[in-house]
């Protein structure tokens, strides 16, 4: 396993003390001096192809997280709320008052909360919480101001270049990371990659439907000739269906992290891929001539790009199930308004009262056992037929669906959400926006009901000690509250249960 680790040049020293206590694990560096480079160093580090998993900081996340493929886990590490104590403590030993400071990066709650257990001045605590765009300028003019108003002994910043651009005109005290911190962080990414790991292993189905029996011998054809599908059982279902049996990981490639099919619109069917499929797969950008303009004999594909939830409620967010880092790592939304401009424009081309199912619908799914993933799958491609045009779903057996999957094309466009509400959530507890979209659609299936640590990682997929460790963030995020205890056993300890609290934040005049 190789995990990449993007740190300042000065922070090096100690992400290196806190990854000798893994095993089995080896680390690629990409280390920048200033956060001017932090783009071309993440660029060098992905361009390896051998990561399988990433930590980094919130101003390399902000700065680079574009360059995140869909898939690679990704973990952001910050200063946790023990680290801001030690500085003052730092403070303390120095001989410096407590207050008056300003604070840079931390959350106002994280402040609020250290503050009040060492029994300081809230009203003497100046606070800049981080944002992505936040230039390096307007931290340094922040600490500035407030030295020249209150004549503060010294600042706390978590960010090195801040630290360098203040260093000579007033006492630093850096609130960076400790490797306690660090590695907490870099055990929660290794156990998350083992997981996806292990995830893509797992037995899992998919059933092809041509638009009328004629056309399965072609269909069955043409996906035989899928090198992705070269080692897969591939076998005859039905009137109209094709059944495909591999790894879950195999499906997933073939669909491009769940974004595409490669199955090309028809009247009469062809199973080969678009040349604009082509174009992404090579990596070069399609030509006009490649997607070309829709017309009546080939419409484009309708996608709408929404993420349901099968028994579980989906998040409000229309959001692409994983990518980028769906399972766990960075998040994007669709462009919503554009994929309705796309689906606008196919009924439009086909004409009224044209049939819609033109093209092969898939469905996906991902069960205990070969009979579970074949009925997921065929709920799944029944979803599909229903919506018409070549598309797919997945279904998991934990009732999460994805989907639709659009047909190959042009690479689909992503934007992030204006508002970002779940993004600043996200940043502020250290998570990606695809792990907190998980969490809010979470918190709307409890109704209000409180959840242990053990429930959380249950529910989430992860291990017990990563749901612990998550209660944790969520904690100094603000994003949930202790909500009394309960002892399902009558031997052992009572198990604290906690309120989410990501609806609340996420709401008009939430605290984000």
């Amino acid at each position: 396993m190789v995990i990449g680790i993007v740190v300042h040049s000065g922070q090096r020293g100690c992400f290196a003390e806190a990854a000798r206590t893994l095993t089995g694990v080896s680390f690629a560096w990409a280390v920048y001096e200033r956060e001017a480079e932090i783009r071309d160093r993440v660029g060098d580090l992905l361009a390896t192809g051998t990561l399988d998993g990433l930590l980094l900081g919130p101003v390399p996340h902000a700065r680079a997280r574009d360059l995140l493929p869909p898939g690679l886990p990704v973990v952001i590490t910050r200063s946790a709320a023990l680290d801001l104590a030690l500085a003052w403590a730092r403070a303390r030993g120095n001989g410096w008052p407590a207050t008056p400071v300003s604070i840079d990066t931390f959350p106002d709650e994280t402040v609020t909360e250290v503050a009040a257990a060492l029994g300081l001045d809230r009203a003497a605590i100046a606070t800049l919480p981080f944002r992505p765009e936040q230039p390096v300028g307007e931290v340094v003019e922040f600490h500035r101001e407030h030295l020249e108003r209150t004549g503060a002994t010294y600042v706390i910043t978590v960010r090195t270049e801040v630290a360098a651009a203040l260093d000579g005109r007033t006492a630093v005290l850096p609130a960076m990371a400790t490797p306690g911190t660090i590695r907490a962080d870099l055990h929660d990414l290794v156990s998350r990659v083992r997981s996806q790991q292990a995830d893509e292993q797992r037995f899992a189905a998919a059933v092809f439907r041509a638009p009328e029996p004629g056309a399965r011998e072609a269909l069955r054809q043409a996906l035989s000739e899928l090198p992705e599908l070269a080692d897969a059982w591939i076998d005859e279902h039905g009137p109209r269906g094709v059944i495909a049996f591999a790894p879950a990981g195999v499906f997933e490639t073939l669909t491009q992290h769940w974004v595409s099919l490669p199955l090309g619109e028809m009247s009469g069917f062809h199973g080969t891929r678009s040349p604009a499929a082509n174009s992404a797969a090579s990596g070069r950008p399609p030509s006009p001539e490649e997607t070309g303009t829709t017309t009546a004999e080939s419409p484009s594909p309708a996608v709408d790009g929404t993420r349901a939830a099968g028994s579980s409620p989906a998040v409000d967010e229309t959001t692409v199930a994983e990518p980028p880092n769906l399972a766990e790592g960075g998040a994007a939304f669709r462009d919503e308004a554009g994929l309705a401009d796309q689906r606008a424009t196919a009924d439009g081309a086909a004409g009224p009262g044209t049939p819609r199912g033109r093209g092969p619908a898939a469905g996906f799914g991902i069960g205990a056992s070969a009979r579970s993933s074949v009925a997921l799958a065929e709920q799944a491609a029944d979803r599909a037929e229903r919506d018409g045009s070549t598309i797919g779903y997945l279904i998991t057996e934990d009732g999460m669906m994805i989907g639709p999957i659009g047909a190959a094309g042009p690479p689909l466009a992503y934007t992030y959400r204006e508002h970002g509400g779940l993004e600043e959530l996200a940043v502020r507890a250290g998570l990606s926006a695809a792990t907190m979209s998980r969490l809010a659609a979470l918190e709307r299936s409890l109704a209000g009901r409180p959840i242990s640590p053990g429930e959380l990682a249950r529910a989430l997929g992860i291990t017990d000690p990563s749901g612990r460790r998550l209660i944790r963030k969520l904690g100094e995020a603000g994003l949930v509250a202790a909500d009394g205890s309960a002892q399902p056993h009558h031997k052992g300890r009572p198990t604290r249960l906690y309120r989410l609290a990501i609806r609340a934040a996420l709401a008009p005049g939430g605290d984000r």
